[in-house]
């Protein structure tokens, strides 16, 4: 299996620092990073590891969840997957990243409602992102 790669070059202190995320392997984009606007409500143009951490889970939950809808009988799979990522405080000192609610909406021909349910909650344990992840609480919605 493949292994895939970015790189952030990080420039001053913590405060007043700022960064670029480059995504290596696809060559798709490089993204400012900043603690300060990272801890404000505001992002400002500027992307954070929370929200990249975001974008990852809501894709690589989005294939797995496919899949498994596949395997159930389901075809004309169409998922919408969003998933927010909580900084806060850690009471051990520092910040962590306290939960992640991901919430999912589709529809999948010949899957009920009830196993679409039952098979979005497979998805969110299997999903290699989540195994990742393991140690941070993760919500499923299925609407």
């Amino acid at each position: 299996m493949p292994t895939r790669s970015a790189r952030t070059t990080w420039t001053g202190g913590l405060e007043d620092g700022t960064g670029t995320v480059a995504l290596v392997s696809s060559g798709v984009g490089s993204y400012e990073v900043s603690f300060p606007k990272r801890a404000a409500d505001d992002a400002g143009g500027t992307t954070s590891p929370e929200e990249l951490i975001a974008a990852a889970h809501t894709a690589c939950f989005a294939m797995q969840f496919s899949a498994l809808l596949g395997a159930a009988g389901g075809s004309g799979q169409s998922l919408e997957v969003t998933a927010d990522v909580r900084l806060g405080p850690d009471p051990a000192g520092g910040f962590r990243i306290g939960g992640i609610t991901l919430t999912v909406s589709g529809s999948a021909e010949g899957v009920s409602a009830e196993d679409f349910a039952r098979i979005a909650q497979e998805a969110k344990s299997g999903c290699p992102v989540s195994k990742a992840l393991a140690g941070t609480d993760i919500t499923l919605v299925v609407r």
